[in-house]
């Protein structure tokens, strides 16, 4: 079998100019978005309080991915990442099937990112049309990753930034309001009202790790963009750790304080909790504030997961997967036809916009889902091929990053994974995921088995 240099050596040409800051910075653009902003209510619906289990779940699936993901990564940092590393260990098929599945997944998930936006700036402009806003923010983010990866990654380390700063300012005013300035209706005693910690039951809380998932997808981009890092083995290690830890204090903490201030059934989808908690608290502008910040929160993920998805197609077009023009580089080192068709997402939110503008967000998450999950499940799945086979062909030498507790916490993932997507089946929120995903599946083997013979006799 032919060594992982030769993909490495066929995906060549992309600029590595991304630094270890701009790398946790992108993981974060991605992760902190519509999922925490706005998916958050969803989850908040159907667990009530515990939600706070559902996030920390959640969280250690994550935690696992990216001990997976890094030792991997390290070993081998290239744009196709995980879909090049399961071609690899697993077979052709595998790395085709994951590279597509995620590529579409993340596709709509920018199209999710982006009716979130319609939503946000309805909040200043009620008489505006949703799609106008979709179109403006959709050619805007399309031009900066046109223009150079070292752009996408400076644009991308600003977005990040404000919405860090902002959550960060959140956690400590609702933390003065809880603990400080106690207003009446505010405090923990929230958590218990309207059915108590476990409304829904243990079931709501499991159904709850859906969303999520949902919501910490991007954490893997850190392995994507390690083929463009100025220092890659540096740079992943780094902001692997630093960005595990970011996020879930970030998410636990702000979802705590929100739930302790507003009772969980008073989170609806017309608007972000965070702004609602602000006008609860009715801080002069805070609630303007906020939903600027999460209006850019939104346009950074869908920025980064734009990102992603253009280099996901740029590893496939190279592979032969997919038209070769689609990974030709402009002068600046940059796949323009990858990240063309990567705006199909946009198109598709434009089109639910105008037709179902009310029940958008929530079809796209469920449409995204199975894709993004499929391809986390296949990163256990890699791993666990990766780590006996590389020993194997690296007698005496020492892998420079591994996941802790392989292969148990390797298999827990995979599990807890497996679970999470079965779970989707059988909830009214999610029950399309499966029944979307599964076919699309079986299209993508039959659409290799199609390609296979037909390159095999040419």
């Amino acid at each position: 079998m032919a060594a992982f240099q030769d993909i490495q050596q066929r995906e060549t040409g992309l600029r590595q100019q991304l630094s270890s800051a701009q790398m946790a910075m992108i993981a974060i653009g991605g992760a902190i978005g519509t999922g925490l902003f706005m998916g958050s209510a969803f989850a908040i619906g159907v667990a009530g309080p515990s939600v706070l289990i559902s996030y920390a779940i959640g969280a250690l699936i994550g935690l696992l991915l990216m001990g997976c993901l890094a030792e991997m990564t390290v070993a081998h940092p290239t744009s196709g990442s995980f879909g090049a590393y399961a071609e690899h260990y697993i077979g052709p098929l595998a790395g085709f099937m994951v590279r597509y599945a995620y590529w579409a997944a993340v596709v709509l998930a920018v199209g999710m990112e982006v009716t979130a936006v319609g939503l946000y700036m309805r909040y200043w402009f009620p008489d505006v049309e949703q799609w106008v806003w979709v179109l403006l923010f959709s050619l805007g983010l399309a031009a900066v990753n046109a223009t150079s990866v070292k752009a996408f990654g400076q644009v991308e380390y600003v977005f990040s930034m404000i919405k860090v700063v902002a959550i960060v300012a959140f956690i400590l005013i609702g933390a003065y309001v809880l603990f400080g300035a106690r207003p009446e209706g505010v405090g923990f005693a929230n958590y218990t009202v309207g059915g108590g910690f476990f409304p829904n039951g243990w079931w709501g809380t499991w159904v709850g790790v859906i969303v999520a998932i949902f919501s910490y997808l991007s954490l893997e981009a850190i392995a994507i963009a390690a083929g463009e890092a100025e220092n890659p083995q540096q740079a992943v290690t780094t902001a692997f750790r630093s960005t595990v830890l970011r996020l879930v204090l970030f998410y636990l903490l702000s979802l705590a304080i929100m739930l302790a201030i507003v009772p969980w059934n008073q989170a609806g989808t017309d608007k972000s909790p965070f702004v609602k908690v602000m006008e609860i608290l009715r801080i002069p502008g805070a609630a303007g504030v906020l939903n600027f910040v999460v209006l850019v929160a939104s346009l950074s993920a869908m920025n980064s997961q734009l990102y992603v998805t253009s280099r996901m197609m740029f590893s496939l077009s190279r592979g032969g997967f997919a038209p070769r023009s689609l990974s030709r580089l402009s002068k600046s080192g940059v796949p323009l036809g990858a990240i063309a068709v990567s705006c199909l997402g946009m198109a598709v939110a434009m089109v639910f916009n105008v037709l179902k503008p009310e029940q958008s967000l929530e079809l796209m998450m469920s449409i995204a889902m199975f894709g993004a999950m499929f391809a986390w499940f296949m990163v256990f799945v890699t791993h666990l091929f990766f780590r006996p086979r590389w020993l194997r062909e690296h007698p005496g030498e020492q892998l420079k990053f591994r996941m802790w507790g392989f292969p148990l916490f390797t298999l827990l993932g995979a599990v807890l994974m497996l679970g999470v997507i079965v779970t989707t089946y059988f909830t009214k929120e999610f029950h399309t995921t499966v029944l979307v995903g599964v076919p699309f599946l079986i299209v993508l083997v039959l659409v290799y088995a199609f390609w296979y013979r037909k390159k095999s006799t040419s």
